[in-house]
C-alpha cells in the first residue's frame, strides 16, 4: 500500500523546522572582534569591533595598535561559534596561529594590546596613508645621512610612519651592523678578531640623533631586522613571477637548512637556490616533509632487494615517482621497479631454474632445382644405356720429365763443394683432347719435352 504524504503533516513539519532555526539564531551572537594585518611587517592582531557598519574581507580601516593610530586591512571577523556564513572561531584561529609558528608568529591578542576598530577608513584617510608611504624613501635617506654624520655603520633600510603620528620606526640590518668591514681604514683593528662597536650602542646613538629632528609628540625607535625581514620590508617579485613569499603571506621565518635542497635534488648554484634575502629560497620548506616521508620508504643504495625477475642490487631512486633502478643478478641488466613490486630477496624467483620452452625446429630451406645440362649422344654407361647425367672430364696432373744433366734453376749459384737437395721443376699439365682415347696418345705441340 502506498504511502502518501497528508498536507497537515507537511505543514506542521514546516513551522516546526522555521522553530528551531529561529530559536538557534536567537543563540547565535555577532562578531565582536575582527582579525587585521598592519604595519611595514605585516604584523596581525585581533581587535574589538563595535560598530554598526560590517566591514567585508579586505576592508580598510583605522586601528587603535600598541603603536598608535594606524591603517589596517581586515582579514576576517571572529565568533564565538562556527555558525556565521563569512567569519572563523576563536578555537579556529588559534588552531591557525598555532600550526604557523605557535610563539614565533607575529600576533597580537585583543586582550593583551587592548587595540580597537575606531573607524572605517575614509578617503581622507587614505590620502594620508599615501603620503606616509611616499615619504618613507626620503626619511630613510635622511637616516642615513644622520648615520655617517656622526659615525654610525649601521645600514637603515627601511623608515615607517604611521597614520596617526605617535611613532615613527626605522629599521637596520643587524647582520652587517658593527663589522670591521664598515669601518673606516684608520678605525679598523690591526690585530686580533676584527670586531667593531656593538650595534646596540651604535642603533641608541642614531635614535637620540633622529629624535631631535623628529616633530614634537613623535617617538623614534630603531629596530633590528635581519636579511630575510630586509626582503620582506623592500623586495617584491620573485623569479617565479609571484609577490615574495615574506611579503605576502609568510610571517615565520625560519632558516631553511641545506639538506631540504640536497634532498630535493635541486641544483646547488647558490644564484639559482636563493631568494631575494640572499638565503635559501623559503619555499623549500613547503615540500620538505613530503620529500622526507616519501624518501624514508625507498631502500638505500646497494640495498639486495627481490622483483619478479630475480634478485638485484639497488643503484638509485627516484623520490616523487617511487621508482627503484635495480642491477639484476642473472644477466646483469637495469630495470627500474616500482616500489609495490619489490619483494622479499628470499622470495624472488631463480631465473636460471626456468625451463626453457620447447623451440619449434626451423622449416627446411627452399631447395631450387639445379638447370640440367641437355644430354651427349656419346654418354653411355657401362651397360651401353645412355645415362641423363653429363659426362664430366676427369682431369689428370703428369709430371714433366726433366732431362738428364739439366739442374733446377737457382735464385743465387750452390756453393762448389755442396751437393744440396735439388729442386724439383713443375711441368704443366697435358690436357687432353675431346676427342682422343683412354689417353694412350703420344705427348704432342708445346707440352712434349724436348
Amino acid at each position: 500500500m502506498p504511502i502518501v504524504p497528508l498536507p497537515q503533516f507537511e505543514k506542521d513539519l514546516a513551522e516546526y523546522t522555521d522553530e528551531q532555526d529561529r530559536i538557534a539564531r536567537e543563540k547565535l551572537t555577532a562578531p565582536k572582534t575582527v582579525v587585521c594585518r598592519f604595519g611595514a611587517m605585516k604584523l596581525i592582531g585581533e581587535f574589538r569591533y563595535t560598530l554598526d557598519v560590517t566591514p567585508g574581507c579586505g576592508s580598510r580601516l583605522v586601528a587603535r595598535t600598541f603603536r598608535g593610530t594606524e591603517m589596517g586591512e581586515m582579514l576576517t571577523s571572529t565568533c564565538p561559534n562556527s555558525g556565521c556564513g563569512k567569519s572563523i572561531s576563536r578555537k579556529e584561529m588559534l588552531e591557525y596561529i598555532e600550526h604557523s609558528g605557535g610563539r614565533d608568529y607575529p600576533f597580537y591578542d585583543s586582550k593583551s594590546g587592548g587595540g580597537r576598530i575606531l573607524r572605517v577608513a575614509t578617503p581622507e584617510d587614505m590620502d594620508t596613508q599615501a603620503k606616509l608611504e611616499q615619504s618613507a624613501h626620503e626619511l630613510k635617506l635622511r637616516a642615513r645621512t644622520v648615520a655617517d654624520e656622526i659615525g654610525v655603520t649601521i645600514r637603515i633600510v627601511q623608515a615607517e610612519g604611521i597614520l596617526g603620528g605617535e611613532t615613527l620606526t626605522y629599521y637596520y640590518l643587524a647582520e652587517q651592523a658593527g663589522g670591521a668591514e664598515g669601518l673606516p681604514p684608520g678605525q679598523q683593528q690591526k690585530g686580533g678578531p676584527q670586531r667593531g662597536p656593538d650595534p646596540r650602542l651604535q642603533a641608541g646613538q642614531l635614535r637620540d640623533a633622529l629624535q631631535k629632528e623628529a616633530p614634537d609628540g613623535t617617538r623614534v625607535e630603531v629596530r633590528p631586522v635581519g636579511a630575510r625581514d630586509e626582503a620582506r620590508l623592500t623586495a617584491d617579485y620573485e623569479r617565479c613571477g609571484q609577490h615574495c613569499c615574506c611579503t605576502n603571506f609568510l610571517k615565520v621565518l625560519k632558516p631553511v637548512p641545506m639538506r631540504a635542497a640536497k634532498q630535493q635534488k635541486a641544483t646547488l648554484d647558490p644564484l639559482k637556490i636563493s631568494g631575494r634575502c640572499g638565503r635559501l629560497m623559503c619555499c623549500l620548506r613547503y615540500e620538505d616533509e613530503s620529500y622526507r616521508e616519501l624518501s624514508a620508504r625507498l631502500p638505500h643504495r646497494k640495498t639486495p632487494v627481490g622483483t619478479t625477475e630475480g634478485t638485484g642490487i639497488v643503484l638509485d631512486t627516484q623520490i616523487l615517482t617511487q621508482l627503484v633502478l635495480v642491477k639484476l643478478d642473472f644477466d646483469g641488466r637495469e630495470v627500474a621497479i616500482p616500489l609495490e613490486e619489490l619483494i622479499d630477496p628470499a622470495d624472488a624467483p631463480d631465473p636460471a631454474a626456468k625451463v626453457a620452452p620447447p623451440v619449434a625446429p626451423p622449416p627446411p630451406p627452399r631447395s631450387r632445382p639445379r638447370p640440367t645440362k641437355p644430354k651427349r649422344d656419346d654418354a653411355t654407361s657401362e651397360d651401353g644405356a645412355a645415362t641423363d647425367a653429363p659426362v664430366r672430364k676427369k682431369k689428370r696432373r703428369r709430371k714433366k720429365k726433366r732431362p738428364e744433366g739439366d739442374a733446377p734453376p737457382t735464385s743465387t749459384p750452390a756453393p762448389e763443394g755442396d751437393a744440396g737437395p735439388r729442386k724439383k721443376k713443375r711441368r704443366k699439365r697435358r690436357r687432353k683432347k675431346p676427342g682422343g682415347g683412354d689417353g694412350g696418345g703420344g705427348p704432342t705441340g708445346s707440352n712434349s719435352p724436348d
